[in-house]
């Protein structure tokens, strides 16, 4: 276990690989040893993971950017509660797939709402938690896009979005990115996945020897 727990976020747009490597990560955690618990927002809950349902269905085109942001705020008050915080009282490494800084982006960059209020917002939700290492894997727009309809059968609301609504997205994490570059980490995600997964893997194993975890990943 590590002490206090560890709280380790993806973020990007749709299309990046963010499963994947949450996947590998997750599983070369478990096998050195580590308690590992996966989630994501919006969602991590049953109360969440229904707001998410009202939050991505494409027949909501109507929705506001404020109806958005408290939706968002409302699943990650629950997802924080319900799931990170016991989490990581138990010593558990939590990876969760996307997290506060999304809020930021989509409903920031995105939608054009206050980023004040948006921050303050999110350390009310997330009773001032942040994660201690994110990565961001970064994308291309044309080519996200072109794997997002290539992988699922039906598409969210979001992604339904044009391309400029996307490339704000993409530029968004770029920017945010910039400032926090001791917290966030860029990755090219069009590189190849055994390298990407090498990595994470890498920072993520300097970052638990911060921590005072000696067990090698």
């Amino acid at each position: 276990m590590v002490k206090d727990g560890l709280l380790i976020t993806f973020e990007g747009m749709e299309g990046s690989g963010k499963t994947t490597q949450i996947q590998r990560l997750s599983a070369v955690l478990s096998q050195a040893g580590y308690a590992v618990c996966v989630t994501r927002e919006p969602g991590g809950t049953p109360i969440s993971e229904e707001i998410r349902g009202i939050f991505l269905n494409p027949n909501h085109n109507e929705m506001e950017s404020t109806t958005e942001l408290l939706l968002i705020a409302a699943a990650r008050a629950q997802h924080v509660s319900e799931v990170i915080l016991p989490a990581l009282d138990g010593g558990k490494i939590v990876i969760s797939d996307r997290y506060s800084d999304a809020t930021v982006v989509y409903q920031g960059y995105r939608c054009g709402l206050d980023l004040n209020l948006i921050h303050k917002l999110n350390r009310i939700a997330a009773h001032g938690l942040s994660p201690e290492r994110t990565f961001v894997l970064d994308l291309p727009v044309e080519i996200g896009l072109k794997r997002v309809q290539q992988r699922r059968s039906a598409m969210n609301r979001l992604d339904l979005e044009d391309f400029e609504s996307h490339n704000r997205i993409r530029e968004a994490y770029l920017a945010i990115a910039s400032q926090e570059p001791d917290r966030i980490t860029i990755i090219d995600a069009e590189a190849n996945v055994d390298s990407i997964h090498e990595l994470i893997k890498s920072e993520v194993d300097d970052l638990l020897r911060t921590k005072g975890v000696e067990r090698k990943l």
